[in-house]
């Protein structure tokens, strides 16, 4: 079979430092092409060079795609071709329709006026392809991620792709949303349009993908046919860390101590729509040195209730009593949160998380601004001292301190985060989706934080929507379910399936009208 697209020998360096050494890469026509490998590793690199992102002249190597040399001046050149990217960051305008995101800068047109029949009827069409059933007038902001995803194919889908590249577009859905994804990229696959997906969720690359590609530090270390080969995660994972890791979730024995945190009827409404009641009279408690996680499908009121304790950072009317270390303290604001020992690690790090435009050293030291002044002007030799401190504890690469946190790859970034919180020295850290987009090596060594904090007799709240990582890093699993905690766990008790029937248990009874459950699931 004739290739439909081959780089062939793609290098490209920034300021000196080498992105891609000598890559080469090929889609067959109707290929699913899985690429995987750490943060930092060249993968977003290569495809900016494939979609023209970076213009031709900037690196070295060739691009053949449908049989010829393409040298794309940039990304107009390459979606004209049929090549389109789908970043991790979704480019869709929140108040604009599904019809005016889809048509944005092709609308059909009739004497030069926009034919908004044809934009209707085509947009139906495509959402029809998607598998969405809204109506183009609907408003992007008032669809689901999930849903938001699939728009962004059918945007796609509408310049007449023949390669799609999706770049970590399950990084932000829920199991059900990532699984309708994954079934129309195969779905295309049948019509024999190809597709580049870049994951770290290698049980889903294995899945979907005909062919495995491994980058390592710019190069291509492994290429697996997932037709003629078993494909083995521990191989992938060798491949993209160079190094064994024989368990993934590292092992802890820290014996557990008395409460640090107890929440008693903690209930909270919607700051919009104040007559909703988003979290209900929940009751939660975590020990000193001990992990609990938070389970729940996407919409059960984690995120919320972790940002109502995170002094009253989101909600409307919160009432309840928190005991923080034996005493009550002051939660009302988010200063005031830090000040009593709380933190919150947010699952949105680059909007909510960091402040991309500034240095390392800023973003770390950005909750603490007090250790690290005099007489309230910023004493920049202490700044630069407890920076270089937790860049050297946390493993942060970056080429120093001064170096922008934009530029930084997505573990790095979440490990400025952590350090920023941990220099707070906070008796109860709150961490919301900590290893989201990021890789496997990247996610190990987050687990070896957790678990110093824990031996450092830290109580620790893990919200995430991945269940072996909950089930492999947690002392204890609370199940969360429209506000509610409707079941609990001990680790060495807890299955994925057993989470799940507690969860859909509850939905089946709040659909029914039934009484919301609120004990320990059996």
């Amino acid at each position: 079979m004739t290739a439909m697209l081959e780089m062939r020998g793609v290098s490209k360096s920034f300021a000196g430092v080498q992105a891609l050494r000598d890559v080469n890469f090929t889609v067959d026509p109707g290929q699913i092409h899985a690429l995987v490998g750490e943060n930092g590793a060249g993968k977003s690199t290569l495809m900016k060079v494939l979609s023209g992102v970076y213009p031709a002249g900037s690196y070295e190597g060739s691009i053949v795609f449908d049989g010829e040399e393409r040298r794309f001046r940039d990304i107009n050149d390459s979606e004209a071709l049929g090549i389109i990217i789908i970043h991790q960051e979704l480019a869709l305008i929140p108040l604009l329709s599904i019809a005016e995101n889809i048509f944005l800068s092709h609308p059909p047109s009739r004497f030069g006026v926009i034919d908004r029949d044809a934009v209707y009827r085509r947009t139906a069409e495509l959402l029809a392809q998607v598998g969405l059933r809204e109506s183009p007038d609907t408003l992007v902001t008032d669809l689901g991620v999930g849903k938001q995803q699939l728009v962004e194919i059918a945007k796609a889908l509408s310049k007449k792709v023949k390669l799609l590249i999706l770049d970590e577009p399950t990084a932000s859905l829920n199991e059900a949303d990532s699984a309708a994804l994954l079934d129309r990229l195969l779905a295309f696959r049948a019509q024999g349009i190809a597709s580049i997906l870049i994951s770290h969720k290698l049980n889903e690359v294995a899945r979907v993908a005909d062919r495995i590609t491994v980058l390592r530090d710019g190069r291509t270390v492994d290429s697996l046919d997932c037709l003629t080969e078993q494909v083995e995660e521990d191989r992938i994972i060798r491949s993209m860390v160079n190094r064994d890791l024989a368990h993934r979730f590292p092992e802890r024995n820290v014996p557990i101590g008395d409460p640090v945190m107890n929440v008693e009827n903690w209930s909270v409404h919607h700051p919009l729509h104040t007559e909703r009641q988003v979290i209900k009279n929940v009751d939660f408690t975590v020990r000193r040195g001990e992990v609990v996680g938070i389970a729940g499908l996407m919409g059960a009121g984690r995120t919320e209730f972790a940002m109502s304790l995170f002094g009253r950072a989101w909600g409307y009317n919160i009432s309840g009593r928190v005991r923080l270390d034996g005493g009550e303290p002051d939660l009302s604001s988010v200063p005031a949160a830090i000040n009593a020992g709380l933190a919150y690690v947010t699952e949105d790090r680059k909007l909510l998380g960091l402040i991309l435009a500034d240095d390392v050293r800023k973003n770390v030291s950005l909750a603490s601004l007090g250790q690290v002044s005099e007489r309230g002007v910023i004493d920049d030799v202490i700044e630069l001292k407890a920076a270089s401190d937790y860049r050297n504890r946390m493993r942060i690469r970056c080429s120093d301190v001064y170096q922008e946190t934009g530029q930084l790859s997505g573990g790095n970034q979440q490990k400025v985060v952590l350090s920023k919180w941990l220099m707070t020295d906070p008796k109860v850290l709150m961490l919301d989706e900590p290893t989201r987009g990021i890789d496997v090596g990247a996610k190990y060594e987050i687990y070896c934080i957790i678990n110093e904090l824990a031996e450092a007799g830290k109580g620790v709240v893990v919200i995430s929507s991945e269940m072996p990582e909950l089930l492999g890093i947690c002392d204890r699993i609370c199940v969360m379910n429209d506000g509610a905690f409707v079941g609990e766990f001990a680790a060495a008790d807890a299955t994925q399936e057993k989470i799940m029937r507690a969860i859909m248990r509850n939905v089946r009874m709040s659909a029914n009208g039934g009484v919301r459950a609120e004990g320990a699931a059996q």
